[in-house]
């Protein structure tokens, strides 16, 4: 059996996968692919289930928010546990329409991490079996981490120039 490393693995996903994995990047050692949605499930599962790669551990689900772009990528990170290698594969889909199929039918641990990111972020995993706010309160009729409000409360008074002498 072939040692498993980032370039094995580029190299398998790229013979499978083609145009649909794209933005690979090592930073700091740590193996970057990026797909689309619509092949998302079939990356993981082979990503998963195939002989060279195994990444059989999921170990976060998560999300970004680029306000600019306006868009919002689900990131993923699998661990290969016998070759002590790592994957992070991300997903750019459009804040308007934050929907991504669920890795829940992949692996079970899957489901609160998913509706952590539909909390904080909004993101709808379609086909969850059970996608509803899991650390907010449910009158919360924002997702927090995105990006969509000021940094600071525009009615603070205690950081006016004028009570500092400026």
């Amino acid at each position: 059996m072939a040692e498993v490393n980032n370039s094995s693995v580029i190299e398998l996903l790229a013979a499978r996968f083609g145009a649909k994995v794209s933005g690979v990047n090592e930073p700091y050692g740590l193996l970057t692919v990026e797909t689309t949605k619509d092949v998302i499930i079939d990356v993981l599962t082979y990503l998963k289930e195939t002989e060279g790669t195994k990444f059989a551990f999921l170990t976060d689900i998560t999300a970004v928010h680029y306000p600019d772009t306006k868009h919002i990528a689900v990131v993923y990170h699998l661990h290969n546990m016998v070759n002590k290698i790592r994957i992070r594969v991300k997903v750019f889909i459009h804040e308007q329409t934050p929907s991504i199929p669920t890795a829940t039918v992949l692996w079970n641990g899957a489901n609160w991490m998913e509706r952590e990111t539909y909390d904080f972020f909004g993101v709808k995993f379609e086909g969850h079996p059970d996608l509803r706010r899991i650390l907010n309160m449910d009158e919360l009729n924002v997702h927090p981490m995105l990006k969509q409000y000021p940094l600071e409360d525009p009615n603070r008074v205690d950081k006016k120039d004028e009570y500092f002498g400026r």
